[in-house]
């Protein structure tokens, strides 16, 4: 059986520290080279998610990683043992990022080149690619049939009648395929993940497909409780296709540090784990790997490694998508009300990565009027910067039927409102109506960070007053005290 991995190392830029070896605080290029080598041999991921949109790329991270840490890969081998996994544009939405795709695919014989002169055999270190934004199985499957037919399949063709064939020119191209792993992100595209995959699926003669949810945008976009049910929603559509198909579906979820994003850190992985029984990778987020002791994220990846995968949790879809429908409606209310202080607090977010972030899926949306916002993180901590835990948002909207069933079904709701109501502050200017009886238990029950508040209360004061000198040094502070930027 093929090797899955179950620990996924991203580039998001959650965190608030640098690691150790990053040359600024800003990482980039080599840095992330290192980092690559620093989740695998340090930390024991078994997966580097390489991004390829929105940045310059670096289609030379193969040869770089094994020249530069020789005796380490000649241990573990590179698409063997461990795993590079490369994001790429999705050229239906990012017209101006389309044709790094097209250079990104055209590098994985490269690097297959690199890692057999290595190690003296056939060993593709890149295989997959993760497709975001994933709207239609047509969508996937140019991805794969482009490489096929294209990148790999152009080695038979000669160059004209008579003449040599492009791989008797310049050699082989490997691998003759790649797997296409989708990320689905929007609401419709999660509930219709399943039909997606089974119709790029229906041609393929494939054992396993891996699929990617994400966790972290849905929420920015429909909220807390709704990203959570749409998870769940998806991962039990995904296990009947599987078990339709004879198939394995091996999901990822893409869970980041704050409450919001998803509330894996290392103090709360046994949480994650019950909540998502049938996943099998989640990403290691920056805030993960930078922001905690390294032991505690060496034995907390350990924790994730050794489990194994479950069913997914029973749900009842109707009820969800009930719930699911009026929750959003007022929680995408509230965040309308609220987008210019979001904005105007996200200028002072610190950035983490070299990349320019494509538009949150949130600014596409129709209903609010062509809303701009940022992406999920600088989101995130815009409003926990301001004394405002975006978990908070939308909860008005529960019924007290609604409260109890998503606390059946969302197993660490109560926890992971708790966690975020440490720091929040019920004197924020911010808060919408009709929130506050809804949390008043919850804030009675809660232990609050002062610290985080007098800081929050500082800066909303410097909003207020117009004084934004030491506005990103407020935002940091608050930060290092979550151990989590957004």
């Amino acid at each position: 059986m093929a090797m899955i991995p179950r620990c996924m190392s991203t580039q998001h830029p959650d965190n608030v520290n640098p690691p150790f070896f990053a040359e600024s605080t800003v990482l980039g290029g080599e840095d992330e080279i290192q980092e690559a080598y620093y989740a695998f041999s340090h930390l024991g991921c078994d997966e580097q998610m390489w991004d390829c949109e929105g940045k310059e790329v670096d289609n030379f991270v193969v040869k770089k990683l094994l020249t530069k840490y020789e005796s380490f890969f000649r241990e573990k081998r590179l698409g063997k043992d461990l795993f590079l996994t490369l994001r790429v544009p999705n050229p239906t939405v990012e017209k101006a990022e389309a044709k790094v795709l097209l250079e990104t695919l055209e590098s994985i014989p490269r690097s297959f080149d690199a890692a057999r002169s290595f190690y003296g055999e056939d060993i593709a270190p890149i295989f997959e690619v993760i497709l975001p934004m994933t709207a239609s199985a047509r969508c996937i499957d140019r991805i794969y049939r482009y490489y096929c037919d294209f990148v790999a399949g152009k080695q038979t063709r000669p160059f004209r009648e008579g003449d040599i064939t492009i791989a008797e020119w310049i050699g082989e191209f490997k691998p003759d395929k790649i797997n296409v792993i989708p990320l689905f992100e929007a609401l419709e595209h999660l509930l219709n993940a399943h039909s997606m995959v089974g119709e790029y699926l229906h041609d393929k003669d494939v054992k396993h497909q891996r699929v990617f949810l994400a966790r972290s945008d849905p929420a920015m976009n429909y909220g807390l409780v709704a990203a959570v049910l749409l998870n769940k929603i998806a991962l039990q559509r995904l296990h009947r296709l599987s078990g339709e198909t004879g198939i394995e579906i091996y999901p990822i979820v893409g869970v980041g540090s704050a409450p919001f994003r998803g509330n894996l850190r290392p103090q709360t992985v046994d949480r994650v784990l019950e909540e998502y029984p049938s996943a099998h990778t989640f990403t290691i987020q920056s805030a993960f790997k930078y922001d905690n002791p390294p032991g505690e994220v060496r034995d907390a990846i350990r924790k994730l490694q050794v489990r194994e995968t479950g069913l997914p949790q029973e749900v009842d879809e109707e009820r969800c998508l009930d719930i699911i429908g009026r929750y959003t409606q007022e929680y995408q209310k509230q965040v309308a009300a609220l987008a210019p202080v979001i904005n105007r607090v996200a200028r002072y977010v610190p950035s983490r990565r070299k990349r320019k972030l494509h538009i949150g899926l949130f600014g596409y949306s129709r209903n609010l009027g062509g809303i701009s916002l940022p992406r999920a993180i600088q989101f995130t901590a815009a409003l926990y910067s301001v004394g405002l835990p975006p978990e908070i948002l939308g909860l008005n909207a529960l019924t007290q039927d609604d409260w109890r069933y998503v606390s059946e079904v969302y197993v660490s709701f109560t926890d992971d409102l708790k966690d975020a109501f440490r720091y929040f502050d019920p004197q924020t200017a911010f808060l919408p109506e009709g929130i506050g009886a809804k949390i008043n238990d919850l804030l009675a029950d809660s232990e609050p960070d002062e610290e985080h508040r007098q800081i929050t209360r500082h800066i909303t004061a410097s909003l207020r007053e117009n004084d934004t000198v030491d506005l990103e040094e407020g935002v940091l502070r608050a930060a290092h005290l979550r151990r989590f930027l957004g």
